[in-house]
């Protein structure tokens, strides 16, 4: 068995992914680990082409479910009949909980590249900066510019449909043709524009190809199933197992192990460097040592840190990196979940075709200067949902059978709106993930504590998010409108960030401005560890550019003998 390559990836979600891609492509024999199981595109979508009638429950969260999956199905919409095997079983990969946290994980190849909600966003100038003028934590390494020309890139490679805007708080990216809105949807954004100066409706920026084709494994345009959790056979939408996976296996540079557990980067005190990562097989539970140049830690924000962690030396006691303290703290999501409906009472003549997997989303409209900023609250947020017809169900039970029954079969429901608030959470140094070395796993390993919570500002936001839903749904002529909600759960967003964040100073961050470890050159992070501060949008694009920009940087530094 082989053991040395010139560079290791740990974890085959996006993050992994695309450092597997761009290292392969750069001619670096690469080991890509995988804690789970393999996962292969498309043959294992095992319920893709299945109806909801096809699964014995009509594919709910059933009681069995509950009981292998409790943590994850407080969640009321991951892991289904249809999805489950896509997400761990809680019961024989535990964690712990000093506050609730839903903890969302999917160990297999692909990761939660197969699951996740495909929204693709960039930070703004505004999220870069926020930190340094607020005295908020620390500052970021970088600003809106360094990563632009890697958001380019990834948008490009992955298929990214969208509108753009030219909005300073919504970059414009390299968009293939944006999904089509809905008639009521349509009066929401005509009316935003009418009656306000800050706030415009746009369809989701979503990661489903539109239009041609991409590079990977037979992805060609969105089908409009809206059934992308279990995997999309068409490719349509971008995962690792179908884009940059195949992209690194082409190059015959990649060998990918799954079934492969890392708990340490092993450390080289005469060098100075890091020398390879330690493995327990999954399945035979033999331990083994990789050896490599340079290792991208991809494993999701609390697999990398955990492994960070474990990673004790007499140079790093505390965890690899972890001079700062910092190793960790300051764990963030996104909240939402809060908002408003409304019912519409026109376009009965109306419909629409196919179920989009895209809903729509309005931009940041609080603190980004002037008239817009708050006194309540710092940050912000953006708002995304959708509008559609009901479907007839509703009134089965006022029926008994025969014409009217007929009729109201074929009738669909009314039109409603939905909007829900996604906000920016500030990285608090409190917030954290901390390992317990007196619950083990079935390996031997700590297993995971989460201490974290909304504070002042996040409550404050989510007063304003559902007052200001409610105001714009009256505004656009939409009846019984009422708001919604109901106390955040930290792990929702399935947005976790922030444990092993980039920074100016070695005494105040893990990370430096590629994502490199301050005190170990050849160690990079790319995943949500690395955050600074999170933003008011989905983060994997961000994920996907930093990735690239390190291992441009790593392999140049590589080749120039620094590492």
């Amino acid at each position: 068995m082989k053991t040395e390559y010139d560079a290791i990836v740990i974890g085959t979600g996006v993050s992994g992914g695309w450092a597997a891609k761009e290292l392969c492509e750069k001619g670096l024999k690469t080991l890509v680990l995988e804690r789970g199981r393999m996962l292969s595109h498309p043959e294992d979508y095992t319920t893709a082409n299945m109806d909801h009638w096809d699964f014995p429950s009509g594919d709910k969260i059933t009681n069995e479910i509950k009981k292998n999956q409790p943590k994850q199905s407080r969640t009321g919409y991951v892991n289904t009949e249809s999805t489950k095997h896509m997400f761990v079983d809680d019961l024989k990969h535990p964690y712990n909980e000093d506050k609730p946290f839903n903890w969302i994980r999917g160990y297999h190849v692909g990761g939660r590249s197969l699951t996740w909600g495909r929204q693709s966003h960039r930070l703004t100038k505004f999220d870069f900066e926020g930190n340094a003028k607020e005295g908020i934590a620390v500052d970021w390494p970088i600003r809106y510019e360094d990563l632009a020309p890697w958001y380019d890139y990834v948008e490009e490679y992955i298929g990214v449909s969208g509108e753009n805007l030219g909005l300073p708080q919504y970059p414009s990216g390299k968009l293939l043709k944006p999904m089509e809105l809905t008639c009521v949807e349509n009066v929401l954004k005509q009316t935003l524009a009418k009656k306000y100066d800050d706030r415009l409706l746009t369809i989701g920026r979503v990661a489903h190809i539109t239009e041609g084709t991409k590079p990977g494994k037979g992805r060609v345009s969105c089908q409009y199933r809206n059934r992308c959790r279990r995997g999309c056979p068409y490719g349509a939408y971008f995962s690792s197992n179908s884009s940059t996976l195949p992209a690194a296996e082409d190059t015959g540079n990649m060998t990918l192990r799954p079934n492969s557990v890392v708990y340490e980067v092993s450390y080289d005190e005469d060098r100075q460097r890091a020398s390879g990562v330690k493995i327990i097989d999954a399945e035979t539970m033999m331990t083994y040592e990789f050896k490599a140049k340079i290792i991208f830690v991809c494993a999701s924000s609390i697999g990398s840190t955990s492994i960070l962690l474990q990673s004790k030396s007499n140079r790093f006691p505390n965890g690899m990196g972890n001079d700062c303290g910092e190793l960790g703290h300051n764990l963030m999501d996104h909240h939402f979940q809060i908002g408003a409906s409304g019912k519409h009472d026109g376009f009965q003549d109306k419909y629409y075709i196919g179920k989009r997997p895209n809903g729509i989303y309005i931009p940041k409209f609080r603190n980004i200067g002037g008239n817009t900023n708050r006194k309540d609250f710092i940050r912000g947020y953006g708002y995304q949902g959708g509008g559609s017809r009901g479907d007839w169900t509703k009134q089965i039970a006022e029926l008994s059978y025969g014409k009217d029954l007929k009729e109201a079969i074929l009738k669909p429901g009314g039109w409603t709106m939905g909007l829900t608030g996604f906000g920016e959470i500030l990285p608090y140094h409190d917030n954290r993930m901390y390992l317990n070395y007196e619950k083990k796993d079935k390996w031997g390993l700590p297993t995971v504590t989460f201490d974290a919570s909304l504070k002042e500002n996040e409550l404050n936001m989510r007063k304003d998010m559902q007052q200001q839903a409610i105001e714009m749904l009256e505004a656009a002529g939409f009846k019984e409108v009422k708001g919604t909600g109901k106390e955040y759960n930290f792990g929702n967003g399935i947005h976790e960030m922030g444990t092993a964040r980039m920074g100016r100073d070695p005494k105040t961050s893990v990370l430096n401005k590629y994502n490199q470890i301050h005190s170990v050159k050849n160690v990079f992070v790319t995943d949500g560890a690395a955050m600074t501060s999170g933003g008011n949008v989905n983060p994997s694009l961000t994920y996907m550019a930093l990735t690239a920009r390190a291992v441009d940087y790593a392999v140049r530094e590589l080749n120039k003998r620094n590492l």
